[in-house]
């Protein structure tokens, strides 16, 4: 209204000068006519003509001629300006922006009943759900290889060889041990039998006071010393037993056997190579078997929506490599501690969460005979969407149209305080009004939001536009419905 008041006071300004200019091209006409010159006169200042030229002096003279250019001046820019001021007036009739109350354009949408299902989406690699890194206990050259990558292997199947030449000689070195032992026994057990003889003997003659204490003491000491001798011979027996068994271990350890039914999916030496073996440092990682009939998914989740994922919950899978294409899985692990990633400045916490993949899922990939019988490679790329929360038959609006606004509904009830608090609302339509409503939403998925209270079946809110909703609407603002908010220039 304030914009069609101050057009309408140019309107009239400009209408005044109109008539001012008719009346001085009247009075023209009127002296030529009588062939007089027109002389006007204005104080203070005034000017007069000199020689075709305008000077001042305190009064002024103009000539028809020059009165003639200022009069076409006057009339052309008032015009313009009339004929700018119409145009203009037509198009704010046209736009709303004089005649009516400004409308704001939105779409609307109305509450339904709907089944909500609460997702936490990750990223992460496959893995085989079984495998097993396979190392060599002792050192020394792969004389043979027997597998490559890809390959299946039974348990029990021989996979490679190592040099045993170093072991068969140390085996030999403890069975010629364990036989020095044994008849160093023998020799220990026969001195024994001896000086026990002699001191049962020496023992009676004692008691018979027929030799002397001295005597007698010495007898026992040899006979002690003997017996203490075959333990020694037996614990040496028992030592190069043990080692001889050590031997014959590490000899049967040059030879590497399948722990586990399943496919090498990686192989890290070549025939001729050196390893080391896991009794000495960390060893060396030969291969790797897996059983690629049960595969999952390894990701990462937020320490934020970690509280929310529980064991056995539902998980779609989209690997990369099969695009739109949805496998199912469920959670089998959590885990309880954290991984820390980045700098201590920017960290991001995550819990690593398994997620098995159901082999119901991709059984037409098994049956397909384009696929190999193992569908899924160790390594993949896959993004796990898991489903933490169903609900069903809940009112539900537009993510969008619900925004974190100012509570202005009850503002003179507040402090300044709690005023700057913001709650969740939604606008609710109604005869080309909205009414700003205080909601209390639920859970969400990827459109739609759960309202627990608030609002009733088939009550129309606001779905767009977003930027209007979180900052232009107002209480009991004036609104226009409409289908599509953007014109095909703006789309474009």
């Amino acid at each position: 209204m304030s914009a069609f008041l101050f057009s309408k006071k140019l309107i009239e300004s400009s209408y005044n000068k109109y008539l001012t200019i008719l009346h001085f091209i009247d009075r023209r006409n009127t002296l030529t006519k009588n062939e007089t010159s027109y002389e006007k006169r204005f104080s203070p200042p005034t000017v007069r003509q000199a020689h075709g030229d305008v000077c001042f002096s305190g009064e002024f003279h103009v000539t028809n001629e020059n009165k003639f250019k200022h009069m076409k001046k006057s009339i052309l820019f008032p015009l313009l300006a009339l004929v700018l001021i119409v145009v203009l007036l037509i198009v704010a009739k046209k736009q709303g922006w004089i005649g009516s109350e400004f409308r704001h354009k939105v779409t609307v949408e109305k509450v339904e009943l709907r089944t909500i299902t609460e997702t936490i989406t990750a990223n992460g690699k496959i893995k085989p759900e079984v495998e097993v890194k396979v190392s060599s206990d002792v050192s020394g050259e792969i004389l043979d290889l027997r597998v490559k990558e890809g390959d299946e292997v039974i348990k029990g199947q021989m996979l490679a060889k190592i040099q045993p030449d170093i072991y068969e000689r140390n085996l030999e070195k403890m069975e010629a041990s364990l036989r020095s032992a044994e008849a160093n026994l023998s020799q220990s057990m026969a001195q024994f039998k001896q000086k026990e003889l002699a001191y049962n003997r020496n023992k009676q003659l004692w008691n018979e006071k027929t030799i002397s204490e001295s005597e007698y003491e010495q007898v026992l000491a040899e006979y002690n010393v003997a017996k203490a001798g075959v333990e020694s011979s037996e614990a040496s027996l028992r030592n190069a037993r043990a080692a001889l068994n050590e031997a014959k271990d590490n000899l049967t350890k040059t030879t590497i056997y399948a722990p586990m039914d399943g496919t090498v999916s990686r192989l890290n030496v070549e025939k001729g190579e050196r390893v080391v073996g896991t009794g000495q440092f960390e060893g060396t990682e030969m291969m790797t078997i897996a059983n690629l009939n049960n595969m999952e998914v390894v990701v990462d989740v937020n320490e934020n929506d970690i509280i929310r994922v529980n064991y056995n919950d539902t998980a779609l899978i989209e690997v990369d490599a099969y695009l739109k294409t949805k496998f199912k899985g469920i959670v089998t692990q959590i885990a309880n501690s954290a991984k820390l990633e980045g700098a201590s400045t920017d960290q991001i916490t995550n819990f690593e969460v398994k997620v098995f993949i159901l082999p119901e899922s991709y059984q037409d990939l098994l049956n397909s005979e384009n696929n190999t019988s193992y569908p899924f490679r160790p390594g993949m790329s896959a993004t796990v969407d898991i489903q933490t929360n169903t609900v069903q038959g809940v009112f539900t609006v537009p993510i969008q149209s619900v925004a974190m606004r100012k509570d202005t509904l009850d503002a003179k009830s507040k402090d300044a305080e709690t005023l700057d608090e913001k709650v969740e609302v939604v606008f609710v339509v109604s005869d080309g009004t909205i009414e700003q409503r205080k909601v209390t939403s639920g859970i969400q998925d990827a459109k739609y939001i759960e309202v627990i209270s608030g609002l009733s079946e088939e009550e129309e809110v606001v779905s767009g536009p977003y930027s209007a909703i979180s900052k232009k609407l107002k209480d009991k603002d004036l609104v226009e419905i409409s289908d599509e908010l953007f014109s095909e220039k703006e789309k474009k």
